[in-house]
């Protein structure tokens, strides 16, 4: 009967769209350390981690390669969830060639009680090659930070323990709950080898160790856990120094089964030879539920199926899409999607600002409050925040421009999760409109980032992304304005099944727009500020150098770039103009017209006409200057303006990403007369076509390729999928002279993108920051379900 609830659970049940915002007690736990290859957290402040770690014992030098963290340098062959449901759970699996092993992670939510539900984790391996010996040890850790504390139930013993071992605990908000690991009962343990006999009594055990680290240190569990080993093993090891052989290192890098006082840090350690698996059940007391391994079992075959039906109901891949093996296509774009999704962190802890920081070129801004009398960088208050992560293993944190394609693909999948996220962002929008570019809470965040890039500045802005969600939040709404079903708006409710509630007798349309109103109200003044922000501190110059344009406001720069760089544009090496404080940024200016069109959208939507009005005619201004300032007759494309050395007012152009920017926006109309240059520019393979996608600079420009490359060449996922976007909705779609090349441009170039991509992740097994411009392979950091992961909206035509 109880696997039996499990599965009618896993059902999607139609809910009304006015309980959506409710439905967060199921997003409570979850893999939230997306920068481990295996950890899992609740959202909350203070309370339980955990993470797995692996090394083979082939060797002594592979203790030194314990695997924890998500990181390039470990050269794992690939890892991935396959199939993850942020609401449920999923599947991973990673391969680790070095160590011959594949290892699969299985995790499975179970809703029930009132404290966030329990859940249960699968740790499993085999070899990759069964011709060649596996042998493994894996430690399982958990640690408490806050209030609250944990023991240890089972009996301690010197040498190791037979059987399972059990935890038990209390938080003010988890409440009580208990931690059992379990072993398959056909597990092989590692029992023969040099020394054997000197080590016979501890042969098969399970090891363990209780440790106490400091406040805030949880996050450095593993230094901890392998020193104790490290500090065990060597005075064994010193003894046979002499000795013809050394004892094999399963015997020897054992953690040291001592239990402190007062332990915050539980590890527990297994060694296997060959096909493993073990099974840690969390089982919250106020659920009143006992699980074994039928559990799992049975509820991950559910989540599997019930994520699979999902993903061809939410991203079908079109029969007219040309492919030879949709099959793969289809599990290819499962498994980037699922990376994303289990890409989600949790974060918390404190930042670096540094209110005065300003370049020259910048010091003369005059900023409501710059400098605020606090020079120097210092430390922020605790702030908290559930986002996507770029890149699992390179950037696991919040970035804010990166977020809004996230975002997108997310609220595809299930709206309520992105507008949770989206709330949390907007929750760290500060007093004066601020918020972040990178957000690296706590000293864990901290560890992953050089120390030059850690201090954010107040001045310093991104591409304003997190305003796409907002636009799709709307668009969805209004497509399925009938009265939509959970099915149509992309949620998925997963196990927390709450049934709908009878309401008086009127329209069920009418109530779901109150419903989103209400959301979207709470985020409408603080984007507002945000929004009156950028046009305050990202204002450029116009009359003052005798420019000619039809608003005499509406110019932007991007502050905080040096000589090099515009790091704020998100674009860092892209080609500029030198430094200056009169020179203008077409994409900025193409950015605000773009949040200014989401802006007039929303205020229509929430009712705020005056703003609406005041908003579309800040768009057209915006709209008229940017051909006014920055479209160039001679090179017949849009371009930066600088200033030269006579400090005159120039054209700046690059003929590149920043180029398309007005295009890529749908700022221009279907028949403006510049739709034309900019369309034969971006299908010239001498400039930015290629058969693998749009470069980011033309493969004519003297810096194509030179120095970092980084915006020089490269080809982005995320720009190709604004090009797509503008192609597919407005260009192709619409009536002008430039329909039909819009038509075949989008075909083609989709195609190309979608092909590259899959070809790479077939070859390599990962999808990567960006692809090379001239070979098409993937470079970088790896693996990149950020937005890269947008393929899967591509593929199923989703912008």
């Amino acid at each position: 009967m109880r696997i039996l609830w499990l599965f009618l659970t896993l059902l999607p049940l139609p809910l009304v769209y006015s309980n959506f915002v409710n439905n967060t007690e199921n997003l409570l736990w979850g893999a939230y350390r997306p920068n481990l290859y295996f950890g899992l957290r609740p959202r909350l402040p203070q309370s339980l981690m955990t993470g797995l770690v692996w090394f083979g014992t082939q060797n002594y030098q592979s203790i030194a390669k314990a695997r924890h963290a998500c990181d390039q340098g470990d050269g794992l062959d690939s890892y991935t969830w396959t199939h993850f449901n942020p609401r449920q759970g999923g599947v991973q699996i990673l391969r680790d060639s070095q160590n011959n092993v594949e290892i699969t992670t299985e995790f499975l939510k179970v809703p029930g009680g009132s404290h966030g539900g329990s859940w249960v984790a699968r740790i499993k391996g085999a070899p990759i090659n069964p011709m060649f010996p596996s042998r493994i040890s894996t430690i399982f850790y958990i640690g408490l930070e806050g209030l609250g504390g944990i023991d240890m139930v089972t009996d301690e013993s010197e040498n190791g323990i037979d059987g399972p071992v059990e935890f038990s605990g209390t938080t003010p908000d988890l409440g009580d709950f208990t931690i059992r690991i379990v072993d398959a009962p056909d597990n092989e343990a590692v029992t023969t080898g040099p020394h054997s006999e000197a080590f016979e009594e501890r042969l098969g055990k399970t090891h363990l160790a209780g440790l106490r680290l400091p406040p805030g240190q949880l996050w450095t569990a593993k230094d901890h856990i392998m020193q104790s080993i490290v500090n065990r093993a060597s005075p064994i090891v010193e003894k046979y120094r002499t000795a013809e052989q050394a004892p094999d290192p399963s015997f020897t890098l054992q953690l040291p089964d001592d239990i402190l006082t007062a332990s915050n840090l539980f590890a527990v350690q297994k060694f296997f030879e060959g096909e493993f698996q073990f099974d840690v059940f969390f089982e919250s007391a106020s659920a009143n539920q006992t699980f074994d391994a039928s559990t799992i079992d049975q509820g991950i075959a559910a989540v599997v199926a019930s994520f699979n039906s999902r993903f061809e109901e939410t991203f079908p891949i079109p029969p007219s899409y040309p492919a030879n093996d949709v099959t793969s296509l289809e599990s290819f774009s499962k498994a980037i999607t699922s990376n994303l999704f289990g890409g989600i962190g949790y974060f918390y802890g404190t930042s670096i600002i540094d209110k005065g920081f300003a370049y020259e070129w910048d010091q003369d801004d005059e900023m409501d409050d710059a400098g605020d009398g606090q020079n120097g960088a210092r430390l922020t208050e605790p702030r908290a925040l559930l986002t996507a992560t770029p890149s699992r293993s390179f950037f696991p944190r919040g970035f804010y421009w990166d977020e809004g394609f996230h975002l997108l693909h997310i609220g595809a999948w299930d709206t309520e999760l992105s507008l949770e996220i989206l709330k949390g962002w907007i929750k760290l929008i500060d007093s004066d409109g601020w918020v972040a570019r990178e957000q690296i809470l706590g000293e864990e965040a901290r560890s992953r980032v050089p120390a030059q890039f850690q201090t954010q500045v107040p001045t310093f802005a991104n591409p304003p992304t997190l305003t796409m969600a907002v636009t799709a939040i709307i668009k969805k709404y209004n497509a399925a304005h009938d009265g939509p079903s959970a099915a149509d708006l992309g949620m998925d409710y997963g196990m927390n099944v709450q049934m709908p509630v009878a309401s008086e007798p009127e329209s069920s349309a009418a109530l779901d727009r109150a419903a989103v109103q209400s959301v979207l109200r709470d985020m409408y003044k603080p984007l507002k500020r945000h929004y009156e922000w950028f046009r305050r501190t990202q204002r450029g110059q116009i009359k003052q150098y005798g420019r000619r344009a039809r608003s005499r406001t509406e110019g932007y720069r991007w502050r905080g770039r040096s000589e090099a760089h515009v790091l704020t544009s998100g674009m860092d090496d892209y080609p500029r103009g030198p430094p200056h404080a009169g020179e203008l940024h077409l994409d900025l200016i193409s950015w605000m017209g773009f949040f200014t069109r989401t802006m007039k959208d929303f205020a229509q939507f929430i009712d705020e006409e005056e703003d609406a009005a005041s908003f579309a005619e800040i768009e057209s201004a915006i709209i008229n200057n940017i051909d006014d300032l920055h479209w160039d007759e001679e090179s017949e494309m849009y371009c930066d303006v600088g200033i030269d050395s006579d400090d005159e007012s120039t054209h700046i152009c690059h003929a590149g990403y920043v180029s398309l920017f007005p295009f890529m926006l749908s700022l221009l109309p279907p028949d403006s007369s510049h739709l034309g240059p900019i369309l034969d520019m971006l299908r010239d393979p001498e400039q930015l076509w290629s058969e693998y996608g749009i470069r980011s600079l033309s493969k004519s420009h003297p810096e194509f390729g030179k120095g970092e490359n980084y915006w020089k060449g490269p080809i982005w996922a995320q720009i190709n999928y604004m090009v797509l976007g503008a192609l597919h909705n407005t260009y192709a779609r619409e009536e002008g002279p430039f329909q039909e090349k819009a038509r075949e441009m989008y075909e083609e170039l989709r195609r190309n993108l979608v092909n590259n991509v899959f070809k790479e992740y077939q070859r390599t097994g990962y999808v990567w920051e960006q692809y090379d411009p001239l070979t098409g392979e993937g470079q970088r950091s790896h693996p990149f379900t950020g937005w890269t992961s947008l393929v899967t909206l591509i593929l199923a035509e989703i912008y």
